[in-house]
């Protein structure tokens, strides 16, 4: 029997496709998992909606959660763009009877993953290369070249956090990993 106090964390470079496998893992295990909800400063994009995809907050917003200390664990990505997770998202999903599906970036993954200790794992989702990073942001049609220059540059420094996590999933083969991220969930909620 699962145990829902049981925490997943997925964490990668933009581009690697974590949140296509995230889907699948949902698909694949339906009911069993709810997705933590990460706050953000940052604008929404496209059909993206508050409350959904994420908690959309000034960077006002944000310091004063900051400050009242209801943050699980929060980053100044760039300047004026927080990324954190909630201290209320863990409990209302646990309150729910499911277990907290984590999609954060890296320090974070690596600081939620300290919290939590063994109720927790880890996945990194790693690209193939930086090269092929590249062609699937280019592909995507979303952010300016600039932007995608920036991801770049910060791809390479999150891939050196890939051996503090408790797996490394390479996505150079979607299906694969997308079944291998399955398995490996399976076996670690198992235990």
């Amino acid at each position: 029997m699962a145990d829902n106090s049981k925490i997943i964390i997925f964490s990668a470079p933009s581009g690697s496709g974590k949140s296509t496998i995230i889907n699948y893992l949902l698909e694949q295990m339906p009911g069993k998992f709810e997705f933590s909800i990460s706050a953000t400063s940052r604008q929404p994009r496209g059909q993206e909606v508050h409350g959904k995809e994420y908690y959309f907050l000034t960077p006002e917003e944000f310091r004063a959660k900051i400050a009242n200390n209801e943050f699980l664990e929060y980053e100044e990505v760039y300047q004026d763009r927080f990324y954190g997770t909630l201290k209320s998202e863990v409990e209302r999903i646990t309150a729910n009877g499911r277990i907290a599906l984590f999609d954060v970036d890296v320090k974070g993954g690596v600081n939620i993953k300290k919290f939590y200790g063994e109720k927790a794992m880890s996945v990194f989702i790693q690209p193939p290369s930086i090269e092929v990073l590249k062609k699937r942001l280019e592909g995507r049609g979303t952010d300016a070249p600039e932007v995608i220059q920036t991801r770049l540059e910060r791809a390479s420094f999150e891939l050196t956090f890939a051996p503090q996590f408790d797996k490394v999933v390479v996505n150079d083969d979607l299906a694969t990993a997308e079944n291998e991220v399955v398995e490996l969930i399976k076996k670690f909620l198992e235990n």
